[in-house]
């Protein structure tokens, strides 16, 4: 985040908003279960492994579903070249856009919630350096990490304020989730069409900031 510009920081901030909104829908959904922190549905499994915790199996298809987004989203960074942010967000969209049209159409359990989740990995792939990830959007562990790493530096004399972005990152994902948790009640799975109109408003924007700076 500190290596990034303002209006990229700004981006990486409004897709955690979107990526707490859509997890949020997932879990009210799967009574527990994340289509997004997969850390999560991994203990999920672990413990289902040995004990009779119910869903441990369609947490491991999650898990799968998230990897398959992940792929998916690098290959479309790799094929948008210096679009690729554009290029990762048009994915996440088309996906999530799907994602609505099985809830609406498509009597298949558990469909929705896994293309949700293959969109939520999709969405690491916006932000890459050296072909990594550099902000992860949909997993707050390492960024709360930062955190702390950060506000240690600045009680020893380091920079007073390299920890705030990576607070900002971990707050877009709290707003959006409690985003999420409020409309459920309201709309349930139909409130992925605000996703949908949020992923679309994102597509746009990363678009006019225009294409990556060419690479020697």
């Amino acid at each position: 985040m500190r290596r990034y510009q303002n209006r990229h920081r700004l981006l990486a901030i409004s897709l955690a908003i979107l990526a707490g909104f859509v997890d949020s829908l997932g879990f009210l959904k799967l009574d527990g279960m994340f289509v997004s922190f997969m850390s999560g549905n991994s203990t999920r499994i672990a413990v289902g492994s040995a004990t009779s915790v119910h869903g441990s199996l369609f947490a491991g298809a999650l898990i799968a579903a998230f990897v398959v987004g992940v792929m998916a989203g690098t290959l479309a960074a790799s094929g948008g070249g210096r679009w690729r942010k554009p290029a990762v967000l048009a994915l996440v969209c088309a996906i999530l856009l799907l994602a609505c049209l099985a809830e609406w159409l498509v009597a298949v359990p558990g469909l929705v919630t896994l293309l949700m989740a293959a969109a939520m990995g999709a969405a690491n792939a916006v932000f890459q350096r050296d072909n990594e990830v550099s902000v992860g959007v949909t997993y707050m562990t390492g960024t709360l990490v930062k955190v702390g790493q950060h506000l240690a530096f600045a009680i020893t004399g380091g920079p007073r304020f390299a920890w705030l972005p990576y607070l900002l990152l971990w707050s877009g994902l709290i707003v959006g989730a409690i985003a999420g948790a409020l409309v459920y009640p309201l709309l349930e799975l139909k409130a992925l069409w605000i996703a949908v109109a949020g992923a679309l408003s994102l597509l746009l924007w990363s678009a006019r900031m225009g294409p990556l700076p060419a690479t020697p």
